[in-house]
């Protein structure tokens, strides 16, 4: 019988219906074999009774024995394939924690090799064999080893999910495509598999994008950060440099200071010592006359006393001290002076200073062209968009929501949301003028007020010499001379507007410590024409671009 076994192959020993070895094998009358309760059950539920190989109907339903020598045959099958399966089982090793076991090991589970979208169940690598083998169970899906595969089945219809609806976006059975999804669009799983598939693949490759460019994000911020290391040396070494001359200038004056004052006292006591040493000589003098003429006073020799008394007697030359006295020296605005020399020598060092300033701002010169679309209608722009001046007839244009409607203002085309942006105006000639940059939402209509509160950074020129920063209230300039053109520069993360007097290479002020959240654009205002006292225009000059030899900006 043994024997006889091993001649048959695995195939033979399993029931079509439930696709395991045979359990009480019954044979129909057209000869094929079945598992009793599969053959009953089966016939439980199809009318006519209809054999499941061959599909021949029996008008009645057949009596079945069990078939006891294919049953002995299976029971044999059954024993051999647990022995090799226990035999297998004892080489291989336990499944791991989170990894699937098999389900049909009944000692020490082994972990799964594959599991069956048909039978619902995971097998290791000897009691995967079947389905390698048999040529019903090769016809089953195998897929990686997944746990809870009851998941796979419609919880509705305990079918297999083998479908997709696109409609509603989830696997379904076949049932559900008579019932619920009677009129959706549905797929086989497969074919939206490969689909989907190839979507995470369009994902995966953006993804791969989109991390290689955070990667070279990253590789661009450490460089920012190189950058800007060399440069935060640079200025330390700039500024050390700086300060340490300062250090000198000030200690250098100091020193000269005192010396001054010392040098005053050493002539006051060598002037006082002079007169000690001459009042010192003519006491000595005094001293020595009066000796004598104690001695002669007491002579009894009358004709030496008579001889000698004329010499004694007149006025010893001495001088007359009277009027001379030892004056203290006057200090009165020695220091002062000595101030106002290192004042000096300061105000050449920031001069130098600022110079370094305008160049290093001018790196971030950019082309700005006056937008029309914003031009107020008094407002004469040139072919070039450079120039702007007010006009004495009022143009018929489109009132836009983006145009000053009385205000004599225009805006750049340009906008700016981030970095550093620097350019000049030509304002020679003008009597009244505004200048700097507006956030994008402004209010356009009307009387405006130019505030930083309300969301503009600007200076601006009234009756020839009045200047003043747009502030609240306004603060007013005083400037050593009169601007021809002046530089705009925008630090945008630092919060920082500064206007300069490009030719004399000073800064004229700077909003510090604003907090921006909009779009920039450069402001331009020519004012009115003033019955031609203010007829010229507003000219966006190109920045003379000068070599850059110091590097240390000073922001006051």
């Amino acid at each position: 019988m043994s024997a006889a076994s091993c001649l048959l192959t695995e195939d033979q020993f399993l029931c079509s219906i439930c696709l395991d070895v045979f359990t009480d094998p019954v044979s129909t009358p057209c000869g094929h074999n079945f598992c009793k309760t599969c053959i009953t059950q089966h016939w439980n539920i199809n009318v006519p009774y209809q054999c499941p190989n061959c599909k021949q109907i029996f008008y009645s339903k057949p009596e079945l024995q069990v078939n006891t020598f294919i049953s002995e045959m299976a029971a044999q099958f059954r024993q051999s394939a647990q022995q090799k399966a226990s035999s297998s089982s004892s080489e291989q090793q336990a499944a791991k924690p989170g990894e699937v076991p098999c389900d049909v090991c009944t000692g020490t589970k082994v972990k799964a090799l594959k599991s069956c979208l048909v039978c619902l169940a995971s097998y290791c690598e000897t009691h995967l064999e079947p389905h390698l083998t048999a040529s019903r169970l090769k016809r089953h899906q195998l897929i990686d080893p997944v746990e809870n595969l009851e998941g796979r089945m419609c919880t509705k219809h305990d079918k297999l999910l083998e479908l997709f609806c696109k409609t509603d976006q989830m696997c379904v059975c076949m049932l559900c495509t008579v019932l619920d999804h009677k009129t959706h669009d549905v797929v086989p799983l497969k074919e939206e598999y490969e689909g989907k598939k190839a979507e995470l693949g369009k994902t995966e490759a953006e993804t791969q994008q989109m991390i290689q460019k955070r990667r070279l994000k990253i590789q661009e911020i450490k460089r920012s950060v190189e950058l800007s290391k060399e440069d935060a040396d640079r200025e330390i070494a700039g500024g050390v440099q700086v300060f340490s001359a300062l250090k000198e200038s000030v200690e250098r004056s100091q020193a000269e200071l005192i010396d001054t004052i010392k040098e005053k006292q050493r002539e006051t006591e060598k002037q006082a010592e002079g007169f000690i040493k001459e009042l010192e000589q003519e006491i000595s003098e005094l001293k020595k006359r009066s000796s004598e003429v104690e001695q002669l006073s007491r002579s009894e020799d009358l004709l030496h006393l008579l001889q000698r008394f004329p010499s004694l007697n007149a006025a010893p030359p001495t001088k007359d001290w009277t009027e001379v006295s030892v004056r203290p020296p006057s200090y009165e605005g020695t220091v002062r002076r000595a101030v106002k020399q290192l004042e000096e020598t300061l105000s050449k060092q920031m001069k130098k200073l600022l110079e370094a300033e305008l160049k290093r701002v001018q790196q971030y010169a950019v082309d700005v062209t006056l937008d029309p679309d914003t031009a107020n209608p008094w407002l004469i722009l040139s072919d070039d968009e450079k120039q702007v001046k007010c006009g004495d007839i009022k143009k018929n244009l489109s009132d836009n929501p983006e145009r000053f409607d009385t205000c004599p203002c225009v805006l750049a085309k340009q906008s700016f949301s981030s970095g550093r942006f620097y350019y000049e105006v030509q304002v020679k000639g003008k009597t009244d003028w505004d200048l700097g940059v507006a956030r994008e939402s402004i209010n356009r209509k009307g009387i405006i007020t130019t505030t930083s509160q309300d969301g503009f950074w600007m200076i601006w020129l009234r009756n020839k010499n009045e200047y003043k920063a747009c502030a609240d209230p306004p603060v007013r300039l005083s400037l050593k001379s009169q601007p021809e053109k002046v530089g705009v520069f925008v630090d945008y993360e630092e919060g920082l507007v500064s206007f300069y007097d490009v030719d004399a290479a000073a800064l004229i002020c700077s909003f510090t410590g604003c907090y921006f959240t909009e779009k920039l654009y450069p402001f331009f205002s020519p004012c009115n024409n003033d019955g031609g006292k203010n007829s010229s225009p507003l000219i966006i000059s190109p920045v003379n671009h000068t070599e850059q030899n110091n590097h240390l900006i000073f922001y006051i």
